[in-house]
């Protein structure tokens, strides 16, 4: 591991005693469920979008998360437990970097949807995976729904881009419709 990637794990973890900072009044909401996290990938090596020739079914050839974005994403999910917040479903972009994301603060591996992958660089002219994102943004039944994705995605959906390991949180109000509740930031901002 190289000294820059051990600096920053060892600023994540100092920063977990402290977890995720956010509004009470957010984390109540939270805690009551019925919510949606829309959450970004946690950080991930130097570059952007995926390399050329990027094989989905083949993390090798994606770009995936760096030693800080793994520590980024077990802080996210400890202080979310550490504040007894709720999880009904955990869904997340068929990326590498998604899952990884997921699996690591969440501790299970979650179902992923081709609805939440990566818009980065593509077009969706029809609105035809904003529609599939909104079908996943409807009132869980218990518990809160976590959506794990990419930055474009979730600005796509909900115009609001998000930092990696950021979460917004929305209040689903039926038929893909929902009010943005808050966010919450990512650990050690």
């Amino acid at each position: 591991m190289r000294r820059r990637d051990l600096v920053a794990v060892a600023g994540l973890a100092l920063g977990l005693a402290s977890g995720v900072h956010a509004d009470p009044a957010l984390l109540a909401l939270l805690q009551r469920g019925g919510q949606v996290v829309l959450m970004r990938h946690a950080q991930t090596d130097p570059g952007v979008g995926d390399p050329q020739g990027m094989v989905l079914a083949d993390c090798a050839t994606q770009r995936n998360l760096s030693a800080a974005g793994r520590a980024q994403a077990a802080a996210a999910g400890a202080a979310l437990r550490a504040r007894q917040v709720p999880v009904e479903r955990l869904i997340s972009s068929p990326w590498c970097r998604c899952v990884d994301t997921a699996r690591i603060a969440f501790g299970r591996a979650p179902e992923t949807s081709p609805a939440l992958g990566n818009l980065f660089g593509r077009d969706d002219p029809q609105g035809r995976q904003v529609a599939q994102m909104k079908a996943l943004v409807e009132p869980p039944a218990g518990g809160n729904r976590v959506l794990v994705s990419h930055g474009s995605t979730i600005q796509a959906l909900t115009g609001v881009y998000l930092a990696p390991a950021e979460m917004l949180v929305v209040t689903p109000q039926g038929g893909g419709r929902f009010t943005v509740a808050g966010r919450l930031p990512a650990p050690g901002r």
